[in-house]
């Protein structure tokens, strides 16, 4: 069984970035998105007006992204799964999305990074977040260009 992370959420988050379950690169190194290809700190660096923050060390992103009000966390807690395809996860257990109303008050909105994790979006929903489903940023989505998620993602700070 794997293991995700824990939320990268503080009081001022407001909003919430959710991918769907760490790939192989990321469990390794124990950091979101660490796939060199995936497209996720590109393109929040890029909506956030922080065209570096893929170029900074991964402590430092998560504070600049924080200090936007911008929290990372995945839907799942735990699942099994070869490779690092959404379509290989087997035996999914999710997080506990009622915890987060302590550790991130302000809250509003949840940001769902690709459709497999979107599936949570009425779940979420329901519990009075406003949500939105995101391109994938991951590799493993080359249907839409940079530019094209681009688009999409600036919806984020709306």
């Amino acid at each position: 069984m794997l293991r995700g992370f824990p939320p990268v959420v503080a009081a001022n988050t407001h909003t919430l970035i959710l991918g769907s379950f760490p790939g192989e690169a990321s469990l390794a190194v124990t950091q979101y998105y660490a796939h060199p290809r995936n497209q996720f700190w590109r393109l929040l660096g890029t909506v956030l007006d922080e065209p570096l923050l893929p170029e900074l060390s991964y402590e430092d992103r998560l504070g600049r992204v924080l200090s936007h009000g911008i929290g990372v966390w995945d839907v799942l807690a735990a699942c099994e799964r070869e490779g690092s395809l959404d379509a290989a996860i087997r035996n999914a257990s999710p997080n506990d999305f009622a915890s987060l109303r302590a550790h991130a008050p302000k809250l509003a909105k949840v940001c769902f990074n690709g459709k497999t994790a979107g599936r949570f979006a009425p779940v979420i929903g329901e519990a009075g977040y406003v949500t939105l489903v995101l391109p994938s940023s991951s590799p493993a989505n080359a249907m839409l260009s940079f530019d094209q998620k681009l688009r999409l993602w600036r919806d984020i700070l709306t």
